[in-house]
């Protein structure tokens, strides 16, 4: 989710990419920088000082020696590399003559660099990014143009990317490509400019066009050039677009939250990039543990707070199932008083998004001065927990910024599921073939998270029949038992309705004295171990009298006979169901507190991390 923006032909090249990426900062990042072809030569300047970094740009770009003509500009939210000045982009080749800024992941990264490395490239970053330029670099050395230099150097990168190029070479040439990254191109007279979202461009472009992947951009003064990786001629489509600049922040959405809940699939498939090797195995470089000592684990603590709380329930399943070792998950918030039995051969994972809940990081300080190995899961890179844990592992799920946790807990419970195989992989309780097939399943996980948003519109009428509605119950069985838990703490989150969640089995053990007509009942019906037993539970709340919603396997019509609504999503694995059978749920919050007239993005009386105890 970082920002790039680019430009050629602008006497005012430096004040727009400040500008524009100061339009960007609603992506959220960690660093920025930009660079300016200038007098024969390529001046940087970079800031690695959180969302500050673009007001500290704003002050450096004052001291660029002289007019430039192009120019590139980057905010960069870390995934390889800690957030600092070194890693920040725009990134250069060996001797400066090549600058590049990049979003998105290189898969293939470390044996490009082990290659370039013998070659005799110096690497000065710790991203995977700068393998980039110097890949151009290798190819401008043997004759060709630039363009001609990004497009072989393309063709060597496993990933996905949106990058920019500039060079000493054609200081009025900027060069752009992209894969499964977004890429915006714009044209006005004597000026050509990009960037990664159209915000950037708002009011300084007369024509807006699409970049499709796998497609090369040329960028002079004026004209745009666009070609496939194989060099050949197109025609990029024009983009229309009639946002003001709030509403394109939000990606033409009416709030955070309905933009952060379109990228789940993305967020997913990032997390699941760079994750395994070409002979088939998993490999997690963030653990930092050698495969002897994930061996010899003998039990794995979750710890964990709100929606994370929620993936480690999910994890403790697919961890036990899989892996064969004990799995407990723990109230980050209660673990450290209770005594816990710990030693070095316990794994404690605390799972954080912003890697800074004060709970959790003392839970697992605790741990560590109990004697167990410590790993965090976060999507902060240099979070708190990230520099305190022995090993840890990122979800890629990009800034959020509404409140209520969506795309960041779907890439935890993706993150989790790889670490439960890595355990399989390296204790051998499970095959090859075994593990190869839960990872083809999570892969089709993206596809389906796009069927149940496809989907909005009828779950937003389910919603609207039961606006009047002011109690809800929601229960599951096995693993639809952590999926009601979220789908009760989104309903409270954002529409301050009363929502409860409870294993169904439980119901009949007090819970079942408030079922009444009028009571809304959410059971998740997806097919699981217990399926059958969870049909008696719906029937015993339909006898008296509640309004039953569930989730179902599409064509599951004896699920349906047993609703009075259904909310329907693909069939998949059922230990990674919980992926899809989230997503209904977070809409239909959503739509319920859009139809009380609450602010989705801020709910009241929350923050988005919590650093009090």
């Amino acid at each position: 989710m970082c920002g790039i923006v680019g430009a050629t032909g602008r006497p005012d090249v430096a004040e727009l990419l400040v500008e524009g990426l100061e339009r960007l900062e609603y992506r959220g990042y960690d660093s920025a920088g930009i660079v300016l072809a200038v007098e024969g030569a390529l001046w940087r300047t970079r800031a690695a000082d959180g969302t500050r970094s673009v007001a500290a740009l704003r002050e450096l770009v004052g001291s660029a020696p002289g007019p430039a003509v192009t120019g590139i500009g980057h905010t960069r939210w870390a995934t390889h590399g800690a957030p600092s000045v070194e890693n920040a982009h725009p990134l250069y080749d060996c001797f400066g003559r090549v600058a590049v800024v990049h979003n998105g992941i290189i898969e293939n990264h470390a044996e490009i660099q082990s290659s370039l490395e013998r070659s005799g490239h110096a690497m000065v970053s710790a991203t995977d990014t700068e393998v980039i330029a110097h890949l151009v670099e290798d190819k401008m050395a043997t004759g060709l143009p630039l363009a001609e230099a990004v497009r072989h150097a393309l063709l060597v990168v496993r990933g996905s990317f949106a990058v920019a190029v500039v060079s000493v070479e054609e200081p009025e040439l900027l060069v752009a490509a992209r894969r499964n990254t977004p890429l915006v191109l714009g044209r006005s007279d004597g000026a050509s400019l990009l960037a990664s979202d159209i915000p950037a461009l708002l009011g300084r472009t007369e024509q807006l066009f699409v970049l499709a992947d796998d497609q090369v951009a040329e960028l002079r003064p004026g004209s745009i050039r666009v070609t496939s990786l194989a060099g050949a001629e197109l025609d990029p489509p024009a983009l229309s677009v009639d946002w003001d600049l709030a509403a394109a922040q939000k990606g033409g959405f009416e709030d955070f939250m309905s933009k952060e809940m379109r990228e789940q699939p993305r967020a997913v498939a990032d997390t699941l990039l760079d994750r395994w090797t070409p002979d088939g195995s998993l490999t997690l470089d963030e653990l930092c543990m050698t495969e002897d000592e994930l061996a010899q684990l003998t039990r794995v603590y979750l710890v964990a707070c709100g929606s994370s709380y929620h993936a480690g329930l999910v994890a403790k399943f697919a961890i036990e199932q899989w892996a064969a070792i004990p799995a407990e998950v723990e109230i980050a918030s209660e673990f450290r008083y209770r005594n816990p039995v710990l030693d070095p051969k316990a794994l404690a994972v605390g799972v954080s998004q912003s890697g800074e809940s004060l709970d959790t990081l003392l839970a697992l300080r605790e741990a560590r001065a109990r004697g167990a190995r410590v790993l965090g899961v976060t999507n902060v890179v240099d979070s708190s927990i990230a520099r305190e844990a022995d090993a840890v592992l990122y979800t890629r799920a990009g800034p959020e910024i509404c409140v209520a946790a969506t795309k960041t807990l779907l890439a935890q419970i993706v993150a989790l599921e790889l670490l439960a195989l890595t355990l399989a992989q390296v204790r051998k309780t499970r095959s090859a073939s075994e593990i190869a097939a839960a990872v083809d399943a999570l892969t089709r996980l993206p596809a389906g998270i796009d069927e149940v948003l496809a989907r909005a519109k009828e779950v937003d009428q389910v919603a609207e029949s039961l606006a009047g509605a002011s109690d809800f119950f929601y229960l599951g069985r096995n693993l639809g038992y952590p999926v009601a838990l979220e789908g009760a703490l989104k309903l409270k989150e954002l529409s301050y309705l009363h929502a409860e969640g409870y294993p169904a089995g439980e119901l009949k053990h007090g819970p079942i004295a408030l079922i009444e007509p009028g009571t809304v009942v959410v059971g998740i019906a997806t097919r699981n171990p217990l399926w059958e037993k969870f049909q008696s539970n719906v029937q015993e709340v339909r006898s008296r009298g509640a309004t039953v919603v569930l989730v179902a396997n599409d064509g599951d019509e004896a699920a349906a006979a047993l609703a009075d609504h259904v909310l329907w999503v693909p069939e998949s694995d059922p230990l990674l169901a919980p992926v899809l059978d989230i997503v209904p749920l977070q809409l239909f919050a959503y739509r319920l507190a859009r139809l009380r007239n609450l602010d989705v993005d801020r709910p009241r009386n929350l923050a988005k991390t919590v650093t009090v105890e």
